[in-house]
């Protein structure tokens, strides 16, 4: 058998507000620091980045490609904009293809459909119904990930999507899907709060915009054979899926509801009190994913289905060091501290598997001791909300916080 760590959802260059390392050379750099094994492309469909990737990647003739001793799969997120009853809907989907030459023909179907040069993540106008129906058409091997479920926007079950159920959105083609990517503002356990996602696999993909960001939540599978197949085919099994690594969903920029002009954060219930009106201005509140799974849930928090995909919470590595040290993530401190602990360890999931004996042979103490906390759940967080990133705590003391203890006993 064979582990490996899979991350499904990234952007190149080609996409807006992305670094211009992420090509082969930036995302094979990055996957090795993170612990990755097979990545994603991203943005096939853009037409240089699609050239650059035919000219670059070598073929494994298992629907993976190499480059540099790491394992490309083939993706793009798609953004599809259309209209149910004169009302519009926009839901964003991650499409993996299983050869370069099937690809191809998914860019020549979808450049019917919106300007595939405009940006690494095109805007289609056209249904999910449609989008799968022609995706099948092409290769029943094509598969389809409705991206970041509960995100306010663009999302299948956001605040503003206006889908409770997932035939809502695709119909008869609902069939053809098999796993949910969870977003980093929510976790299994919060998916677990709703009976009807049992039947789908739950996917935690970075949906990076640089080489750091890579990681940030991804997948663990043991593989007698690494291929597109195999990988796919544990995906819809849970056979040989082993876990996930996740965000603390409070990290998330949606967890919460909130301004963030006004700097107001609100639990769900706090929101309900102020009829989800901001209590500094009176405008709507953008109502974040906690809310929005509380709204749909149907099981108390906490359940857990049987047939599960485990996961393990992590942070990124420079969050926990900037904090432990107190000096800020970009600093030389921060990144000597890092590339100590990358180097001692091989990589940076690797930390997070390390023991806390090992962690105490690697690193100073205060650094140590802050990765044993992430690990055990000893921490706090003023959580995301309306676009802001959470804000990590070691100091459990700290008031205007959250824990895992507090949302279970206010929230559910």
């Amino acid at each position: 058998m064979t582990r490996i760590v899979a991350d499904f959802h990234i952007h190149s260059k080609y996409a807006r507000a992305t670094s211009e390392r992420c090509e082969p050379e930036g995302l094979a750099e990055g996957a090795k620091i993170k612990g990755i094994n097979v990545i994603a492309t991203g943005d096939f469909t853009h037409p240089t980045y699609f050239n650059e990737l035919k000219y670059k990647l070598k073929d494994e003739d298992k629907g993976l490609y190499n480059y540099s001793g790491i394992k490309f799969i083939l993706s793009v997120e798609i953004a599809l904009f259309y209209r149910v009853k004169d009302i519009s809907k926009k839901i964003h989907i991650v499409i993996l293809a299983p050869s370069l030459e099937i690809a191809s023909q998914i860019n020549e179907m979808l450049s019917k459909y919106g300007n595939l040069s405009a940006d690494g993540r095109p805007m289609m106008k056209l249904s999910p119904v449609v989008l799968i129906d022609e995706l099948m058409q092409i290769s029943k091997d094509i598969f389809v990930i409705p991206a970041h479920i509960w995100t306010p926007h663009f999302s299948l079950f956001g605040s503003n999507s206006g889908v409770d159920k997932i035939e809502e959105a695709f119909e008869d083609q609902t069939k053809n899907i098999f796993a949910l990517e969870t977003g980093l503002s929510s976790d299994p356990i919060l998916n677990w709060m709703i009976s009807a996602l049992d039947k789908y696999a739950l996917v935690s993909n970075s949906d990076a915009h640089s080489p750091e960001k890579l990681g940030r939540e991804a997948n663990v599978f043991d593989l007698d054979v690494v291929s597109y197949k195999s990988i796919i085919n544990a995906i819809k099994t849970r056979k040989g899926f082993i876990k996930t690594y996740e965000f603390y969903p409070e990290e998330g920029k949606y967890h919460y509801d909130g301004h963030r002009n006004c700097n107001v954060v609100l639990s769900p219930s706090e929101s309900k009190k102020n009829n989800n009106k901001c209590p500094a201005c009176g405008r709507k509140l953008t109502i974040g994913v906690m809310n929005r799974i509380v709204e749909l849930a149907d099981r108390k928090y906490g359940f857990k289905p049987e047939n599960a995909v485990p996961f393990q919470y992590i942070v990124p590595l420079k969050t926990v060091i900037s904090k432990a040290i107190k000096k800020g993530e970009n600093t030389i401190h921060v990144a000597g501290a890092y590339n100590k602990l990358v180097k001692y360890f091989g990589n940076e999931f690797a930390v997070y598997e390390a023991s806390d004996e090992q962690l105490d042979m690697a690193i100073s103490p205060d650094v140590s001791q802050a990765i044993k906390k992430v690990n055990k759940g000893e921490i706090k967080w003023v959580p995301g909300h309306d676009g802001v990133f959470g804000e990590l705590f070691f100091d459990t003391s700290r008031k205007n916080t959250v824990d895992k203890k507090q949302k279970t006993l206010e929230e559910f």
